[in-house]
Order: C-alpha cells, then sequence, then structure tokens
C-alpha cells in the first residue's frame, strides 16, 4: 500500500503497477498446513474474564482449520440460529522457517512475519464444543487476515485496535500488556510440534470481546502493520440442522458469560463505543 503523495491509498505490486485498493478481492496471504491461537496472551484480558493478570502460568492453545481464513474486506457468515458472533482483534505470527526445539531467542529466526487477524467466535457453541472451540473458532469465514504480511516492524512498540463501524472497541498496547510473546510461544509449541512455513500462530485479544450483528463492519488495525475488515452477513441455518442433526445453538449461562463479558472489567470508553455503534 502506498502511503504518501499522489497515489497514498493504492496497491503498488512488485512490477510496479498501481492499483486501486478499494478496487481489488483480497485473499488470505498465507497457506498453512494448521492455524493454532493462543486462549489469552494479553494482562487486560485475563483481568476481565479471570480476575487476575495471568490467566495461567504457561500458555492454552487451540487450533482453527485452515477452511476459516478470510480475505480482507471479506463476508463473515452469521448463520441465523446464532446470537453470538464475537469479535476478537488479534496479530497473526506468519511461520518463515521449519521450527522443531527452539529456544525462544532462536525463534524470532523462524518469523516471516506479521499480519492483523480478526479472530472471531460463534460463542452459542462453546457448550457443546467443551472447550475444543471446533465450531466456536472453526467456521467457514471466523478468520479475517491479511492484507499482507509485514516484516522489520518492533513488534512491542505497536498499538492493537478493534473497531465495529469506525469506533474503537478494542484497545491495547503490545509491549505493555503481552504475557507470553511469539518467540516464547513458538519455542513452547515447537517442543512437541514442528512448525512449517506459512503456519499461523493467533497471539490472542485484549479485553472487550463481544458480540455484534449482521450487517456491522469489524476491523482490526496495527499501527506499524496494517489494517483488516470484514462485515458481518446473515445467512441460513445449515440445512442438516433442520433434521435434528448435531448440539444446536444455546444460550447458557457459560455462553453469555465469555460472549457478553464483564463489563465492570473494561475501560468505559470502549462500552460507550460499542454501545454507540448498535444504536446506528
Amino acid at each position: 500500500m502506498v502511503e504518501n503523495g499522489a497515489d497514498a491509498g493504492r496497491l503498488r505490486l512488485d512490477d510496479g503497477r498501481l492499483l486501486d485498493a478499494d478496487a481489488q478481492t483480497y485473499l488470505p496471504p498465507v497457506n498453512p498446513s494448521k492455524i493454532i491461537a493462543v486462549h489469552i496472551s494479553y494482562s487486560s484480558r485475563s483481568m476481565e474474564t479471570r480476575n487476575k493478570p495471568k490467566p495461567t502460568e504457561t500458555p492454552t492453545y487451540f487450533t482453527k482449520p485452515p477452511t476459516s481464513l478470510n480475505g480482507h474486506k471479506g463476508q463473515i457468515l452469521k448463520p441465523a440460529d446464532c446470537q453470538y458472533l464475537n469479535y476478537e482483534g488479534e496479530y497473526a505470527v506468519v511461520i518463515g522457517r521449519t521450527c522443531r526445539n527452539v529456544t525462544p531467542d532462536e525463534a524470532w529466526d523462524h518469523i516471516e512475519g506479521f499480519c492483523p487477524a480478526l479472530d472471531m467466535g460463534l460463542q452459542d457453541f462453546r457448550d457443546t464444543d467443551q472447550g475444543s472451540m471446533l465450531r466456536v473458532k472453526g467456521a467457514d469465514t471466523l478468520l479475517p487476515i491479511g492484507p499482507g504480511i509485514v516484516r522489520g516492524v518492533d513488534l512491542f512498540a505497536q498499538t492493537l485496535r478493534t473497531f465495529v463501524d469506525g469506533r474503537v472497541v478494542q484497545e491495547a498496547h503490545i509491549g505493555d500488556e503481552t504475557i507470553w510473546g511469539p518467540h516464547y510461544v513458538i519455542a513452547d509449541i515447537a517442543r512437541h510440534i514442528t512448525l512449517v512455513p506459512g503456519d499461523v500462530i493467533l497471539m490472542g485479544t485484549p479485553c472487550h470481546s463481544r458480540s455484534i450483528d449482521a450487517g456491522r463492519v469489524v476491523a482490526c488495525e496495527i499501527t506499524g502493520i496494517g489494517r483488516v475488515e470484514g462485515t458481518v452477513v446473515a445467512i441460513d441455518p445449515p440445512r442438516a440442522s433442520a433434521l435434528g442433526v448435531g448440539h444446536a445453538p444455546t444460550d447458557s449461562p457459560e455462553v453469555r458469560r465469555v460472549a457478553l463479558g464483564f463489563d465492570e472489567r473494561v475501560p468505559a470508553h470502549l462500552k460507550a463505543n460499542l454501545r454507540a455503534a448498535h444504536r446506528v
């Protein structure tokens, strides 16, 4: 993306051609063999959900299928039988070199770069997934990522913000809130699992993940790295659901606890911005 001058806001290809950024269809910039996500790695998220600055002694993880990937400006699908589609603005780490049995210091050399990402979640399936997060986080379109991979940035000097219809609903300085950085997480995972080029690690979200309705535009913007966005679109429930196949979405206390969060533990301006977005 050209940032300054007469061509600001346009895309410059490797061969020098310039394209209108808004007129393009974006594909995910990665083709991973696996996507691994950290449950909680921001202190504000831990304080909100666990009421303590560190959720566990060491990180915990879940996986997402590559079919959950979505491109910048893509449609994020919300089935009509689901109430709670939550946003989570995150940064994604893209592996650049095969990685196994490395130290945290060595892990930096295996990183290709970073991308903004939206780890969307259908919290209605939290009861039946029982911690696996397979349907909560693994459904098609629930991982907008991109538009590109950024290298050479001081990650811990950046600020992450999530927007709903242009209003800031999550905000964190990465260096101030990080519990475990990507170097630690890579070294931890690679003790037992080989990471290969293109693999993606999602590094968690700050506080104030909340549900949004169809028609909303959600975006994650990270200074020095970029911005990814998508539009929530309502779709019909799966046809098999009408036949009684599988566990139906639920609206239990546990689902609401995660989907609606703890408003008393998050900054007032984030709550006010989300309320304003919902009123429009």
